[in-house]
């Protein structure tokens, strides 16, 4: 049984729209501008090159090959190798559901602020998560229609932050004083995650009308619509509160809102916030299972996950799984911390894709292309190779911990491949 196929090109780039326009910006912001200062912008500029780079591989691989599994089947057809798909595949199921547990981390934090309920942080998140997968089970159709509604908001709340902040003079040259710029490098890493998503449009592949010419537009459109919106965001909220007063507050958008609004900034934003969070995990929620969907299909995961739902259309056993581990990463601590987990795997899997790309021009140019990536030499794609070189860049400024964590995360990976591949389940 097959999934069906509901989204058109407007469907799609908001599905992409909604996930990137998340926790992103709304928690990390001021974390960021503690390590780049008044360049936060630069920051967001760093992420945005390495995403269109990747963005564009993501493309023409998708458009080559339209399938829920994404990242596992590029690497699977590039290089034959069922342990590499597998381990690609492994490392962004953790980033996409590491991303549920820091977005609806968010959620809860805005929300409990908001309504003022003395409630664990963890059981308005467990219980955020279990909701959304309820609407990822019944189905693409409806899952799409909230993406809409919740984006459009998420927008509007943006643009919101943007007008206050070029209503003030701008003082141009402040935009260029970082603190360091090894701190600019490192808040890349860290905004990094506000731009993830765009690659979990290839997720919903066959769920999309002519996902050959739909998927590769709408994955550039995501990552053009939230650049622009960042940057513009980054520069407006530096020009309403200083870099250090961001930093020290959990809540930056609303600082920076306060200073023109008032008190009633946070209620504002929050709301804002609770939009683009829903949002952001219904669509991670989705890319997530049908991620696993597609590897199982592949037989890379235990067949049952391949399971599709008679009624809703929807792969009923992968939702579940997806959901049980978001669920279990709440327990591995902040927002800050699970995000840049989030970033590190995905970065991995995105210099794979890049690379994958790289080697199909050579060892198979005469598949067929529906797009292609610009900037060539001979077979030889630039914007590949400096998709690879910045991920790999990125990489680098991350902490020892967390690259160590990475390590573990890989070596379960190898040890549940190897069990598998030798007991058959």
């Amino acid at each position: 049984m097959r999934l069906r196929r509901e989204l058109g090109l407007f469907e799609a780039t908001f599905y992409g729209v909604s996930i990137i326009l998340g926790a992103g910006i709304f928690a990390l912001i001021g974390k960021a501008a503690a390590l780049a200062g008044p360049s936060l912008w630069v920051s967001f500029l760093i992420s945005a090159f390495v995403a269109v780079f990747t963005g564009l591989s993501y493309a023409e691989l998708s458009a080559m090959y339209p399938k829920a599994g994404a990242e596992f089947v590029y690497v699977k057809k590039a290089y034959g190798s069922d342990f590499w798909a597998f381990l690609i595949g492994w490392l962004l199921i953790f980033a996409l559901v590491s991303g549920v547990a820091t977005v609806s981390l968010t959620f809860s934090g805005y929300f409990l602020g908001l309504l003022k309920f003395d409630l664990p942080q963890v059981l308005i998140s467990a219980l955020f998560i279990i909701f959304l997968s309820l609407v990822n089970f019944y189905g693409i159709k409806e899952s799409s229609r909230l993406n809409i509604l919740f984006t459009s908001m998420v927008i509007v709340g943006l643009v919101s932050i943007i007008f206050l902040g070029f209503t003030k003079p701008l003082n141009f040259s402040q935009y260029f004083k970082a603190p360091s710029l090894e701190g600019v490098f490192s808040a890349a890493t860290l905004v990094f995650f506000a731009y993830l998503g765009f690659e979990n449009i290839a997720h919903i592949s066959e769920e999309t009308k002519n996902p050959s010419k739909i998927v590769p537009l709408a994955l550039l459109l995501s990552i053009i619509i939230t650049t622009f919106l960042y940057i513009l965001v980054s520069i407006s909220v530096i020009n309403l509160a200083s870099w250090q007063e961001l930093a020290a507050s959990k809540t930056p958008l609303a600082l920076a809102a306060s200073k023109v609004l008032g008190d009633k900034a946070f209620i504002l934003i929050s709301i804002f916030a609770l939009f683009a969070t829903t949002g952001t995990s219904l669509g991670l929620l989705v890319s997530s299972s049908r991620l696993v969907y597609g590897m199982a299909r592949e037989n890379s995961l235990p067949k049952i996950l391949a399971r599709v739902h008679s009624k809703r259309k929807t792969p009923y056993f992968a939702i579940l799984i997806t959901t049980l581990l978001s669920l279990l990463f709440l327990l591995t601590g902040g927002v800050a911390r699970i995000a840049s987990i989030t970033s590190l795997c995905a970065l991995i899997s995105f210099c794979a894709v890049n690379l994958s790309l790289i080697h199909l021009r050579f060892m198979k140019p005469e598949l067929k292309r529906p797009f292609k990536t610009p900037l060539n030499i001979g077979k030889f794609p630039l914007t590949a190779f400096f998709g690879a070189v910045s991920c790999l860049a990125l990489i680098g400024y991350f902490e020892v911990e967390l690259l160590f964590f990475s390590l573990v995360i890989i070596s379960i990976g190898i040890i549940f491949f190897l069990i598998r591949k030798n007991f058959k389940f």
